[in-house]
């Protein structure tokens, strides 16, 4: 049995490493890539593509996975492992090489196109390979199955058994509470926050995001941070993450937050065990529990008044001009003011979630085939007219803004606010665990809320599925009170109204 099982482990390593291959590609890509190079490395992606596919789907494999599967005597773990492999093998077994291959190319074309019409703020230079990545992304769907609703099967992609008879509830909810304690701010106190938009440095920006980075547990000795147009967290074992931001000079939040958010993919990917490399239980979750990490740290700990009661000091011997009259409740209040906006990563926690709404509403209209590349723009726009009550002024900051479509991410967006719900549920729960949590971070001391982490989320990989976790760690399934409570007790607090 153990012989059998070493097989399969062994095989799995391979496909990994293989895969892991790409991701070091696809990252150089973003950060490094000369713009001359394009065409050679889409190449190079989609050939490794096909190699990972032809790996995976081998008919021996597969037989090895079923033998493996009928066996009575595997651990727990190890049960796991091979189910969920075999899951995920008869799923991609509907591919054929030739079209994850395509699927490689129409994705590297669609993604040049995108930073090119970034360049020159110009959908129309984006919308043409935009459109094919579309008619790939309805092939998948189909190959795949269309289970009640085309949008499904790429959900599933990120969030296992999630779908839009189910998102469409959350959002519901979340709409209409959201909704109404945002009429409610509204009423109330103006806040202040042109000190977050004076003149910040580039050096010293990226050097308090280092140190940003390092307070919360970013391990630099199997991780470094890096520039590149859209942040992002890469993973190529746990032994290796990256992660990177942007600076705007005229804008502090942005690289910040930009950094404390992408430190907690990374601290995620950081925490697997690296004895299951290549195996579902050295792997994630879901999406939707990658993003409650992110959130959690951003926002839980990031946004909160105990952190910036330890970092603030630190901040303003960064910058002592910009912040001396700067007050930590004046900094508090101004780090979470909640107004309309333009761009996702840019939003308040409440407003945030109506820019995830707008992109699931945009994708199930893809998906169902009432919107194409050529009618997209259109929608976008109204739709930010609608939900968030601004016009959209550019491209940029409208329908170029993010770089998912272009990377095929179709199904990715409902994860974040799922993980935002998430977040909230899990920090309560921490809350709990964890006597004087608050006071601890009051004191700049973040190891035990990642010990936490570490012991109920990170060290399980996909051990269990994100709803199952949720019930282990909370011992109910994933409750959006949780957030609204969350939310409703710190902006009332923020803008004085009643609670």
């Amino acid at each position: 049995m153990a012989r059998i099982y070493d097989q399969y482990v062994q095989h799995m390593q391979k496909v990994a490493d293989v895969g892991h291959s790409i991701a070091v590609l696809s990252w150089d890509k973003e950060v490094n890539l000369p713009k001359g190079s394009a065409a050679k490395r889409s190449q190079q992606i989609a050939t490794l593509s096909g190699i990972t596919h032809e790996l995976f789907t081998d008919a021996k494999f597969g037989r090895l996975l079923q033998r493996l599967y009928a066996m009575k005597n595997l651990s727990r773990k190890e049960k796991k492992n091979v189910s969920l492999t075999l899951r995920e093998y008869k799923k991609v077994q509907k591919f054929s090489q030739e079209f994850v291959i395509k699927r490689s190319h129409v994705v590297s074309k669609a993604y040049h196109a995108w930073i090119a019409a970034r360049e020159a703020n110009d959908y129309d230079l984006y919308k043409d390979a935009l459109q094919e990545l579309i008619e790939i992304k309805r092939e998948e769907s189909k190959i795949i199955g269309r289970r009640k609703h085309p949008y499904n099967a790429l959900l599933d992609q990120y969030e296992s058994g999630a779908n839009v008879a189910e998102l469409d509830k959350v959002f519901s909810d979340a709409k209409r509470g959201l909704k109404k304690l945002i009429s409610e701010l509204n009423s109330s106190t103006k806040i202040k926050t042109g000190f977050l938009r004076k003149h910040y440095p580039q050096d010293k920006q990226w050097a308090f995001g280092l140190k940003v980075l390092e307070h919360i547990g970013y391990d630099f000795e199997k991780g470094r941070q890096d520039l590149s147009t859209h942040p992002f967290t890469t993973s190529f074992s746990s032994e290796d993450v990256r992660v990177t931001t942007r600076v705007v000079e005229n804008d502090f939040a942005n690289m910040t937050w930009s950094c404390i958010h992408e430190g907690g993919h990374a601290l995620y990917e950081q925490g697997l065990p690296i004895e299951d490399y290549g195996l579902p239980t050295g792997s994630a979750i879901s999406l939707g529990i990658h993003e409650s990490q992110s959130r959690l740290w951003e926002n839980h700990v990031g946004r909160s008044m105990e952190y910036w009661t330890y970092m603030l000091p630190k901040l303003k011997k960064q910058f002592p001009e910009n912040l001396k009259k700067v007050s930590l409740d004046k900094f508090y209040r101004g780090i979470n003011k909640v107004a309309p906006n333009l761009i996702r990563t840019e939003a308040d926690e409440l407003h945030y979630h109506f820019h995830v709404m707008i992109r699931y509403e945009l994708e199930k209209k893809i998906m169902e085939g009432k919107l194409n590349a050529s009618n997209l723009k259109t929608a976008w726009n109204r739709l930010y007219k609608s939900y968030i009550g601004v016009e959209v002024p550019d491209d940029n900051q409208g329908i170029l803004q993010d770089i998912h479509w272009s990377h095929g991410s179709f199904g990715y967006f409902p994860t974040y606010s799922i993980g935002s719900f998430y977040a909230a549920q899990f920090f309560h729960q921490a809350c709990q665990d964890i006597p004087k949590l608050k006071k601890q971070l009051r004191k700049g001391k973040t190891d035990k809320l990642l010990t936490w982490l570490r012991e109920n989320i990170h060290q399980y990989g996909q051990l269990y599925d994100a709803k199952g976790l949720c019930r282990k760690v909370t011992g109910e399934p994933l409750n959006f009170k949780y957030f609204m409570d969350y939310a409703r007790e710190k902006y009332s607090s923020i803008y004085g109204i009643e609670e």
